[in-house]
């Protein structure tokens, strides 16, 4: 089977192609480092992780660059409000470089333990300055701009394909009163540089060939994606709610600015984590951090592996007993794998099928059925080299050797079963015995008391 993706720009499957033979180019929108990445943050890139992955392992040579949003996100996509750096800086007492730098590490902090590879390039957006102001410069020479009180913004009724990836209905958006879109002349339009309100008063902000102030939102991707992957490049990630708004502005500047159409080929957006069927997101509080899940006895892995149980672009819902199910689950994978006998061969029907599920828009959790299968199938040869294959994609650190410690609350279940023998309620006891058995473990009794074993 060929690899094929659902490309949000024409919104259907469709083969990969390369631009150039044996090698791809993946721009990812990376984050905002103004707070703690939540887990529904995580979701994300884990889900870009695994593209990463599979590209690599079809062979590929990839070149992955993500974007840190360090200056210019504002707190309404609508250019209004707050930059969520400095916000986080006066709130804090820090600078604003202070506050970047810090949750920039914590986010890494958090790749790390979720095994999510780095990109090869990290561009901030106050590192390219210079390339944002360039391009806006070129907009303006092609007349694609003009000068409110507060900023240069784009036109976008001069760009004809605006809004195609988001499917928007101009002519309703256009409507509206004068007092709705301030001076802007489209309520579509979006600033490209930001005037300091007041010079001195914001910690970040530069000179530029229109007075003192500091970049939009958008800008900063378009600059440094073809800064680093060039005019034309394969791939761009990113999250659903950035079609509308960020993504859509990206193609408008980017293609008026280099007049290459289209400026990326494919578009894949990963779908939302929800808790009670609401969007986690930092604006409504987040929901959990990577360390507050550790906290609670989870393996930021188990985390992992609760993702890949759906694909990319379909609505995942999070609570606490969907993870601890996860992680019962990989905890057991990772017992039953650690039993089995190397052979030193491949399973080359198995790794076909593995692969066949992966080429499928990244089906995980199709991939995931084939591993289990794999393990459970009793006249299979060639497991283990098999396994640390699709591992490469998973990376789970499924054949990584670990004393595996029990669970307190398996403890607790036969610290239970053991009181309800003595009573004689042979009844509970085995309904505990079973409960325990569904958690990966097994009690057995003996002249000197119970001991667990693993399954």
């Amino acid at each position: 089977m060929p690899l094929k993706f659902y490309n949000a720009l024409t919104k259907k499957v469709e083969k990969f192609v390369p631009i150039e033979n044996g090698k791809v180019g993946v721009y990812s929108c990376g984050p905002t480092v103004y707070w703690y990445p939540h887990i529904g943050n995580m979701k994300a890139y884990v889900n870009w992780d695994v593209l990463i992955r599979v590209l690599k392992f079809l062979g590929y040579k990839v070149k992955h660059v993500m974007n840190v949003t360090d200056v210019g996100h504002l707190t309404s996509d609508s250019d209004t409000g707050e930059d969520k750096i400095e916000e986080a800086a006066n709130k804090e007492g820090k600078t604003a470089k202070e506050i970047s730098e810090f949750y920039f590490k914590a986010f890494r902090e958090n790749m790390e333990k979720l095994n999510i590879h780095e990109p090869d390039v990290w561009c901030k957006a106050t590192d390219h300055i210079r390339e944002q102001i360039e391009m806006i410069e070129t907009l303006e020479r092609k007349g694609y701009t003009y000068k409110t009180k507060d900023g240069i913004y784009f036109d976008t009724s001069k760009f004809k394909d605006y809004g195609i990836l988001g499917n928007l209905n101009l002519e309703k958006l256009q409507g509206g009163k004068r007092v709705e879109l301030g001076d802007k002349k489209n309520k579509t339009d979006f600033a490209l540089w930001k005037f300091s309100e007041e010079t001195g008063r914001r910690q970040q902000e530069w000179n530029s060939p229109w007075g003192i102030g500091f970049p939009g939102w958008h800008i900063e991707c378009s600059a440094m994606s073809v800064k680093y992957l060039g005019e034309h490049f394969d791939i761009h990630t990113g999250g659903q709610d950035h079609i509308q708004v960020h993504h859509t502005n990206e193609i408008a500047q980017t293609e008026c600015a280099t007049g290459k159409t289209p400026w990326v080929n494919y578009w894949l957006h990963n779908a939302w984590l929800l808790f009670k069927g609401e969007k986690v997101s930092k604006s409504k509080g987040g929901l959990l951090i990577l360390p507050e899940l550790e906290e609670k006895g989870f393996d930021p892995l188990s985390f992992r592996y609760f993702v890949f149980q759906t694909n990319y672009r379909k609505l995942l819902e999070f609570s606490l007993e969907h993870l601890q199910s996860a992680q019962d689950s990989y905890q057991r994978l990772k017992r039953l794998i650690g039993k089995i006998k190397e052979d030193g061969n491949i399973n080359k029907e198995y790794l076909k099928i593995f692969q066949e599920s992966l080429e499928d828009d990244l089906n995980t959790s199709g991939a995931l059925n084939v591993l289990w299968k794999l393990v459970r199938d009793k006249n299979a040869e060639g497991k283990i080299e098999t396994i640390k294959k699709m591992d490469e994609v998973f990376g789970l650190k499924l054949l990584e050797k670990e004393e595996v410690e029990i669970p307190e609350e398996i403890l607790r279940l036969a610290n239970e079963r053991e009181n309800t023998r003595k009573e004689k309620n042979w009844k509970r006891a085995d309904e505990i015995r079973d409960e325990i058995k569904s958690k990966g473990f097994e009690v057995a009794d003996g002249k000197n008391g119970w001991e667990l074993k693993n399954i």
